[in-house]
């Protein structure tokens, strides 16, 4: 299967505003989030990129959009990739929401977690991964085994999808970080997913383009091995 990189948004208006902005239309990049956004050109020179699906927010549309310029690519949006809907907590201060109930259970058992009047967490799980597994098996079906796509989307979404690539319960996806312009790489197999990156706030890629395999190998057809390396893998 193909390699995908996880692309959150870069640093919007509401991140460490104090306010959960969930869905709330028109949250755009700062100044910052910019510079990140036009940075991603030139971070991502050394990675051939066969296409790009986003969130439909603003945030990660403008996150992509010097890039896709930049490749001559158009970025497919998928409603499944889209923030989580935070419901009657959209637009509340975390201040105010650390002191509900819900709180503790969003922080120790989120797989119980459903916002009122929005979505539970395991739903979003659900339909992030069945979107990220749908389009890779779609990327590698047209531009094959080594191709490599990049997904942007949003904080949570992302460690929901990571939880689940590293075979993580939903309830331990906490412990991972994602930051505003961070990018984390998995490779899907037929066995099972290699996860490559972990938040990576702006080392080289080249590495985990993936290496051609040997002309044996392409002619019998081969490629994206799900075997493991026993003893780990010896580098690039």
């Amino acid at each position: 299967m193909a390699t995908v990189i996880l692309l959150r948004h870069a640093r919007s208006t509401a991140n460490g505003s104090g306010v959960l902005a969930g869905r709330t239309p028109g949250v755009a990049l700062d100044d910052r989030g910019k510079a990140q956004a036009a940075g991603l050109v030139e971070r991502l020179a050394s990675v051939p990129l066969a296409a790009v699906v986003t969130s439909p927010l603003l945030r990660c549309r403008q996150t992509v959009a010097a890039l896709v310029a930049d490749r001559g690519l158009r970025a497919g949006t998928d409603g499944r990739l889209s923030e989580v809907d935070y419901g009657d907590w959209t637009g509340q201060a975390l201040s105010k929401l650390g002191k509900e109930p819900l709180w503790r259970v969003v922080q120790q058992h989120p797989s119980a977690a459903v916002f009122p009047g929005g979505e539970g967490l395991a739903t979003v799980q659900s339909r992030a991964v069945a979107a990220v597994r749908e389009h890779d098996a779609r990327v590698t079906a047209e531009h094959g085994v080594e191709a490599v796509w990049l997904l942007c989307s949003h904080g949570d979404v992302l460690k929901a999808i990571l939880a689940d690539a590293l075979g993580q319960h939903l309830d331990a996806f906490q412990r991972i970080v994602v930051d505003p312009g961070s990018v984390s790489v998995v490779r899907y197999t037929d066995t099972r997913p290699f996860v490559l990156r972990v938040n990576d706030n702006g080392g080289d890629l080249t590495g985990v383009v993936p290496e051609k395999p040997r002309q044996s190998k392409r002619r019998k057809g081969k490629g994206g091995s799900g075997d493991a390396v026993v003893g780990g893998t010896t580098g690039r």
